[in-house]
């Protein structure tokens, strides 16, 4: 298998976009604060990962299935934080 710098840009942008929000979640943990963030990020980057998600199943790509799937996780980490610390 040859990976090519398309593929490598490809992989590179899946890894950044997957784990976007897992920063904010690390700090909405610690700080045990949620006010910073906005309810309608959470709601979109959820609702994108689950689309991406799909669309990876309907192709079928694993890679697609696989990032947008933990990217769903991350997502609803983030809401029930979010809802479990509103301030």
């Amino acid at each position: 298998m040859v990976i090519t710098f398309t593929d490598v840009v490809g992989y590179t942008g899946t890894v950044v976009g997957t784990f976007l929000m897992l920063p904010q979640v690390v700090k909405s943990f610690r700080a045990k604060k949620t006010g910073d963030v906005s309810m309608g990020m959470i709601v979109l980057y959820f609702l994108n990962s689950i689309i991406w998600a799909t669309y990876g199943w309907l192709l079928p790509s694993t890679p697609l299935i696989v990032a947008n799937s933990i990217a769903v996780v991350i997502s609803i980490a983030q809401l029930g934080l979010k809802l479990k610390y509103p301030e």
